[in-house]
């Protein structure tokens, strides 16, 4: 009988500034051979790639929305994550995953290089980080060069051989620990004798307020949630000056300071549930929603809230098309593999996505982590501003200013314990 055999590929995206780490003196730096190729990132434009990209954002969210949570996602935690393991992927594995993604894994890869230089260029106020390392144990011994190549090239990942063991554990929670300034001291908890490799991307964000809010903006009101309960919460008021208005929503766009990111928030009409105005959303009309944004003063609430949120998406991805991923039977992964023979036949058991948000009077910190385990085998009133307080359920979103894509996305339907 063939054994199956565990890949693990875990892509960690927290919240907060990135401290340096470097790996234990019990890991091998497969780097050495494997060096960065500057030159084979072409310019892939925003403009061309960005209405797909963001097609996939909104399918995402839509397909990994459970009623009732307050929840978060972050797209370009789990595009990441998708693009280096489908570096790997072979055949109708691999269609499947540029059929869900819109473009081409070459493309993506570019597009992914391009998109992250542009985003994580240091700011003075408004930082965007991410680093990505891959650990693999000492019994794989055929991982292909091309494969980790091509995540050297395009995702900047360094690259480890070691034992798997106890010691190995301690080593990528300490990594993923350090990387993300403490906000997730933990991601593993054991690692099994057949796992073959983690797959780590750390992203954070930390971004203040082009006006912070002063002490006197602060004041305690009600939120409403959809079951009719009320709660005590503090808001924070300002007046704003991007105001959104659809069909179904009003919202507003409230910038960071430098003006690279902004935070998005849409508030469904009354009468208009959370889930029904997820369930209209697509990715076109998102898009053009957010860039006719009008030049116009508004009176706007936002409740202080911070919390963290966890799911499974191999589900989510199934909808999504990528299927043949999960089956052991149907899973092509010989990508990451050179050709010789071996007892590995990787495919993807689960996806556990985790993500953290903090908004308060300076600004904004949020993160995700992706892991991904492989096994073997309103009416307004025009002579008065309008008002949007979110008071009530609202969809939220961290955009950049440039291509408009979100890459945090989630729902408040509670605040506070």
């Amino acid at each position: 009988m063939r054994r199956i055999t565990h890949v693990c590929l875990i892509l960690i995206l927290c919240c907060s500034l990135l401290a340096g780490c470097t790996a234990g003196a019990n890991a091998a730096d497969l780097m050495e051979d494997v060096k960065r190729q500057e030159g084979v990132q072409d310019l892939v434009h925003a403009e061309e790639y960005a209405p797909a990209l963001n097609e996939f954002a909104v399918k995402l969210f839509k397909s990994s929305y459970k009623e009732g949570e307050n929840q978060l996602i972050s797209p370009l935690s789990v595009m990441s994550a998708l693009g280096m393991t489908a570096n790997g992927a072979g055949k109708e594995t691999l269609a499947q995953f540029e059929s869900a993604f819109g473009v081409p894994i070459e493309t993506l890869d570019q597009y992914m290089y391009n998109y992250i230089d542009y985003m994580t260029k240091k700011g003075q106020y408004c930082n965007l980080k991410l680093a990505d390392s891959i650990w693999i144990s000492e019994r794989f011994k055929n991982v292909s060069k091309d494969f980790l190549q091509k995540n050297a090239d395009f995702y900047g990942a360094d690259v480890y051989r070691r034992e798997f063991d106890d010691s190995a554990l301690n080593e990528i929670n300490q990594w993923v620990n350090k990387k993300t300034d403490g906000m997730i001291p933990k991601i593993l908890d054991e690692i099994e004798k057949d796992d073959l490799m983690f797959l780590v991307n750390a992203l954070s964000f930390d971004a203040v307020w082009t006006k912070a809010y002063m002490d006197m903006a602060v004041r305690e009101g009600i939120f409403t949630k959809e079951d009719g309960t009320e709660k005590q919460v503090e808001f924070m008021s300002s007046s704003e000056y991007e105001y959104i208005e659809g069909e179904n929503a009003t919202g507003f766009i409230k910038s960071y300071k430098g003006g690279k990111y902004a935070f998005v928030a849409l508030l469904p009409k009354a009468g208009i549930s959370i889930s029904d105005y997820v369930a209209a959303l697509d990715g076109k009309n998102l898009a053009d929603l957010i860039s006719s944004a009008k030049n116009e003063k508004i009176y706007t609430k936002i409740p202080k809230f911070s919390f963290d949120y966890t799911i499974e998406m191999s589900e989510t991805l199934k909808k999504l098309g990528i299927t043949d991923a999960f089956d052991p039977d149907k899973a092509d992964f010989s990508g990451m593999q050179t050709g010789e023979e071996d007892d590995n036949r990787p495919f993807i058991s689960s996806v556990l996505h985790k993500t953290y948000i903090s908004v308060d009077e300076q600004g904004t910190k949020a993160g995700a982590a992706t892991v991904v385990n492989m096994e073997n085998g309103v009416s307004l009133n025009p002579t008065e501003p309008p008002e949007v307080y979110l008071d009530r359920p609202f969809l939220f979103m961290l955009i950049d200013t440039y291509s408009k894509i979100p890459f945090f996305i989630g729902t408040v339907m509670d605040v506070g314990k």
